[in-house]
């Protein structure tokens, strides 16, 4: 009688902080991973005090302990993606990029987050031109959303030209595949370029919802779970599209603060 052949759920590494509300951050995407049918390990950046109410604290983890995270999970498991989200600081910025150009994984999704959306810096001035000079080159995906692609680039993103100008300057700084997400617009619709590409536009369905908190967190972690299967880019972008409109479909009424998406 043949074997049967056992399939492995993808592993996909999430690279953030730790949201102890688990509205966002670490804790956050390990829900996401889960929901869509991988299996996820992780490496902290930062610690943080926050709750949905919003971040009072940031504590960067030591970029030694990054580094010998990363690399102990990296000679133990296949990963199949990675997910970049908060790094807080330029040390911890530094090591996650080492550690992709020693590794060079097949699927990176950068996140560059950059505030809270309670408006707290959740990485260091010297920690951005880290991630603007090592990771944007390094990164399959980078997903910011209108206020993190104005900073990146120093322009104004406020429309769908605008977020077509930004995409192309982040290119120019070395990034693949961008997706502007604009979401906050009143026609929500997120832009998809990929060198050598026309632009794709994604339109999506305004939601009002009072549990809107890590939907940054949720839409790029979806993506990487979405290569890590197989997915192509612009599949991958559609289907976390979906998944996250779907959530906030769905409002958690946690706490007195802005719930959680997912």
């Amino acid at each position: 009688m043949a074997k049967q052949k056992i399939r492995h759920k993808p592993v996909v590494l999430s690279i953030a902080g730790y949201d102890p509300s688990s509205g966002a951050g670490i804790t956050a995407d390990i829900k996401t991973i889960a929901a869509q049918g991988c299996y996820g390990i992780t490496c902290i950046t930062a610690l943080t005090v926050q709750s949905t109410r919003g971040v009072l604290r940031v504590d960067p983890v030591e970029g030694r302990i990054i580094t010998e995270t990363l690399e102990e999970l990296a000679i133990d498991v296949d990963i199949a993606a990675v997910k970049i989200g908060m790094l807080g600081s330029a040390e911890a910025a530094r090591a996650v990029a080492a550690f992709l150009k020693r590794h060079v994984p097949s699927h990176v999704v950068l996140d560059p987050i950059l505030k809270s959306s309670s408006g707290a810096d959740l990485i260091e001035k010297d920690g951005l031109e880290v991630l603007k000079q090592k990771l944007l080159n390094q990164s399959t995906v980078m997903t910011p959303n209108l206020d993190e692609a104005g900073a990146l680039t120093g322009l104004d993103v406020r429309n769908r030209e605008q977020m077509q100008h930004a995409a192309e300057r982040l290119q120019q700084m070395g990034a693949r595949t961008v997706i502007i997400t604009g979401g906050h617009l009143d026609l929500p619709v997120d832009l998809v370029l990929t060198r050598g590409r026309p632009a794709t536009l994604l339109e999506g369905t305004k939601i009002s919802s009072a549990s809107t908190h890590g939907t940054g967190c949720a839409f790029s972690t979806a993506i990487a779970c979405g290569l890590a299967k197989g997915k192509s880019v612009i599949e991958a972008a559609r289907a976390a599209k979906h998944y996250v409109e779907t959530e906030l479909q769905k409002p958690k009424m946690i706490g007195a603060g802005v719930g959680p998406v997912v």
